[in-house]
């Protein structure tokens, strides 16, 4: 089957084995990687293209002169199974060249996108894109994860699902999306009515090759929706998620509207900052995570005029400042806070090397007073903890319960579906 010829319901499946370079390890004379240009599937029957079920995924082999997966005029498509390996030879894993939606990325393996800190292993850079699913992918040592958006504002990425990714060992950014400036027009089919991007259950995890200095970035940043008109009350809902390390800035950072829960943060450095990046900040709400952290724990400053920051319920052990909230709109209550080498009287084996971190509440330690958590019924997920657990309002921090953790080992791997 030709892909070109590919219609809504069809799958192709691509054998395993090398594709782009000869049995010698030349490359071919043919266009390289995969161009999905002007294929459009359904919701209900979505283009495939898969490797196959079990054992060796097919390679696809990047180049200089090509990003290796490219989409335009596509919709409805799913790529399914592929190991890109972009050689380091600077060209985008995974990259959009022309309008595309509702495209879904998983189970793939990117690596070889290390050259530079600008080679990105999958990027929506270009386009407005939106109902993008990027599903249980590992991305091993590029020099930015995943990039959505761009620097300039203009390629909004809207409605969004990010879940079950492993992003470690990068130079910048494991994850950013950019703030969108004003649309200038919204394209056919694309919502211009509130949406929440949601990034859960990820890993985001940093090495000793991360950047420093000016050119140091956090594990995930999301930036802020358009000032006005379509689009303006888009947010984003994060949770479930690992951040772990970063030897040289902070694991999160945010403006824009972002809810932030059931997250485990653990850091030799600073872990969690609020502030303006490119946009504003606006209504914020940060509660029921776990933070350990070298540096400083939860910090919220900003925050436009009308607006609310809001931090509550955590358990936050840090070597510096453990919550700080200086904005107008802002509070802080009900977390528990102490210093980062307390942190052992809390939780299960905090300042442990993995795998034998663990930061399950001891017995009688996070349970206290239960609280009204109606205010943020509204976001996804808001009653389950990291754990994916039903969520009892007295304790504070990202688990709910105490003793013997019954869930998932933190680990840099898959995070499995509760």
């Amino acid at each position: 089957m030709r892909l070109a010829a590919l219609k809504p319901g069809d799958t192709l499946m691509l054998a395993s084995g090398n594709y782009g370079i000869t049995a010698g390890g030349a490359d071919t004379g043919s266009v390289p990687g995969l161009p999905i240009f002007n294929l459009n599937g359904t919701a209900a029957a979505p283009i495939t293209i898969t490797g196959p079920a079990t054992g060796p995924m097919p390679v696809l082999m990047g180049r200089s002169t090509h990003n290796t997966v490219r989409f335009s005029n596509a919709s409805h498509v799913v790529v399914r199974r592929l190991e890109v390996n972009g050689r380091d030879l600077g060209g985008a894993g995974v990259a959009v060249q022309g309008p595309c939606n509702n495209i879904t990325i998983e189970d793939c393996y990117l690596h070889g996108f290390g050259d530079d800190q600008q080679t990105v292993a999958i990027s929506t850079t270009g386009q407005p894109t939106w109902g993008w699913i990027v599903r249980r992918n590992l991305i091993v040592g590029a020099g930015t994860g995943m990039y959505f958006g761009n620097s300039t504002g203009d390629s909004p990425f809207v409605a969004g699902l990010v879940e079950h990714n492993v992003v470690r060992d990068t130079i910048g950014y494991g994850m950013q999306v950019k703030r969108q400036a004003a649309w200038g027009s919204v394209p056919a089919g694309m919502p211009a009515g509130a949406t929440t991007t949601i990034i859960r259950h990820n890993v985001f995890a940093k090495s000793g090759n991360s950047s420093t200095g000016d050119l140091a970035r956090p594990n995930l940043l999301v930036g802020d929706c358009p000032p006005s008109g379509p689009g303006s009350s888009n947010g984003f809902a994060i949770y479930g998620n690992l951040l772990f390390e970063n030897p040289s800035e902070g694991l999160f950072q945010c403006e824009g509207n972002v809810a932030f829960y059931a997250n485990v943060l653990v850091t030799s450095g600073s872990a969690l900052r609020v502030q303006t990046h490119d946009g504003s900040v606006r209504n914020i709400r940060i509660f029921h995570n776990t933070v350990v952290a070298g540096g400083s724990g939860i910090v919220v400053s900003g925050g436009a005029a009308g607006t609310t920051q809001r931090v509550f319920a955590n358990a936050v052990f840090a070597g510096g400042t453990t919550v700080s909230v200086t904005s107008a709109g802002g509070s802080a209550a009900d977390n528990v806070t102490d210093v980062r080498a307390n942190a052992p009287g809390y939780l299960g084996n905090p300042l442990a090397a993995m795998p034998g971190l663990d930061l399950f509440p001891k017995a009688g330690m996070l349970k206290k007073t239960a609280l009204d958590m109606s205010s943020i019924s509204a976001h996804p997920d808001w009653n389950r903890d990291f754990n994916g657990a039903a969520y009892d309002s007295a304790f504070r921090g990202a688990y709910s319960g105490e003793g013997v953790n019954p869930g998932w080992t933190l680990a840099i791997s898959t995070k499995p579906a509760a």
